[in-house]
């Protein structure tokens, strides 16, 4: 979730010092743990008098479970470091934001609830004054400037609680790597992490993206990926954004996602994959000036997909592929100047479904099927603009009582690429009129 101005200013940071104290606590509670576990456990069942395979098991698990409890101190005592780093950090940034605030307002700029800064100087006159203001020469010109400075104040505030934003998200990619047991040491993968990182700088970097170019191609990609791990969150209402509430539960058995794109003009390939396993549930409402939606949904199983596309210069094609093993449900309604969805589905068992599609000129047509094991409905329909800007209608609708599958289709248009193929055209256009006219003057 983005952080915005109301969420930095009114956020309570004091608590993440006393949790990394806690946590410190405990690191050096598990150190005595294992210490005494090796003393009074290991070492005396080790000390010859009992032989055989079932001493042998027992000591095997025993070394497992002192290796644990050494991992599970060193875990503890990176979280209690980065706790504290990051106490440290998004105070500081907290700060600048308040300073800012401050230093607007001392220069009779009001900041309202969303960080936009707005002049209210001249409300400070008399109305005399205000009339000899109105009447002024350079009226217009200082409204102009007063609104040019006020906009200025809003962009640093915006640039500002954006790093308290990309601080707190550097937090999250650091606790979440803390947890992360990826080795088969000790009782294998899922047990405490013994190289757990405890400096933020270091354990929060994003993760990289790779570009290399070879023979003409550029190529960029980027992984990520997650798990074991168990969180809630609950927010709302906001009454700054209008959002009514929010509350999600997740126990993530692992999530991975990849991907990349090759490009060498005019040709561009790109793809992408993620998988997820666990259980996971949501449910969203909202009422902004931007619409009214709400959503609902649950999975409990693993789902995984994957999707290409191809295109040279204003022609592409692209193809999505998709399957999921367990039982899902949910709801969703919506509308707004983005467009509207509605629709809802409850399936328990396996499928898989393939789309394909063309896009010319950033107008695109393709369809959807898919095939169910198992019982479930599905009855969906997208008007509306996605995250990237591009207009997409998509009804679907599916049935099985045991085997069974859903049919649907999708039509799309990107006005940025129709934008673009207009203006590649007028060009076209322009050049070939300029040759006509070259060749006509040269005759004479």
């Amino acid at each position: 979730m983005t952080l915005n101005y109301d969420d930095v200013l009114t956020a309570d940071l004091s608590p993440l010092a006393d949790v990394s104290e806690a946590w410190r606590k405990m690191g050096e509670r598990f150190g005595e743990l294992k210490t005494d576990y090796e003393k009074h456990v290991q070492t005396v069942l080790g000390n010859g008098n009992w032989q055989g395979l079932a001493h042998g098991t027992q000591q095997q698990y025993a070394s497992a479970t002192a290796f644990e409890f050494g991992a599970a101190k060193k875990e503890a005592m990176a979280i209690a470091s980065l706790l504290t780093d990051a106490h440290t950090e998004l105070t500081r940034l907290q700060k600048a934001v308040k300073d800012l605030v401050r230093d607007a307002e001392e220069k009779d700029y009001k900041v309202d609830g969303n960080g936009k800064a707005t002049y209210v100087g001249y409300d400070k006159l008399s109305e005399q004054e205000k009339y000899a203001l109105r009447h002024d020469p350079d009226y217009s010109s200082l409204m102009s400037d007063a609104r040019e400075k006020a906009q200025g104040w809003t962009d640093e505030i915006a640039k500002a609680v954006k790093a308290v934003d990309e601080a707190d998200q550097s937090v999250k990619r650091a606790l979440s790597r803390a947890t992360r047991d990826v080795s088969m040491n000790g009782i294998g993968l899922g047990g405490f992490n013994s190289q757990a990182v405890g400096d933020l700088a270091q354990a929060g970097k994003p993760d990289p993206k790779t570009r290399t170019k070879t023979d003409g191609w550029v190529s960029e990609g980027e992984t990520d990926a997650s798990g074991p791990e168990v969180g809630t969150s609950v927010t709302g209402p906001d009454t700054g954004s209008g959002k009514l509430g929010e509350a999600e539960a997740h126990a993530d058995l692992g999530r991975a996602s990849a991907k990349g794109s090759l490009t060498n003009n005019p040709m561009k390939l790109e793809g992408e994959t993620e998988a997820y396993a666990g259980i996971k549930g949501s449910v969203t409402g909202g009422i902004t000036n931007e619409g009214i939606q709400g959503d609902t949904g649950a999975l409990a199983g693993g789902e995984a997909s994957a999707k290409g596309r191809a295109d040279l210069g204003p022609v592409g094609v692209y193809g999505r592929a998709e399957v999921m093993a367990g039982a899902e449900a949910g709801a969703n309604a919506g509308a707004g100047v983005d467009g509207l969805h509605a629709g809802g589905e409850a399936f328990a068992g396996a499928k898989g479904s393939l789309t394909g599609g063309v896009d010319l000129g950033g107008i695109g047509a393709g369809a959807t099927a898919e095939g169910w094991a198992g019982p479930g409905a599905e009855a969906n329909m997208i008007f509306g603009k996605d995250a990237e800007g591009v207009w997409r209608f998509a009804p679907k609708v599916g049935v099985s009582p045991a085997l069974g599958g859903a049919v649907g289709f999708e039509v799309t248009v990107d006005p940025g690429k129709v934008a673009d193929t207009a203006t590649d055209a007028a060009n076209a256009v322009g050049d070939a009129a300029g040759w006509v006219a070259g060749g006509v003057t040269s005759l004479f």
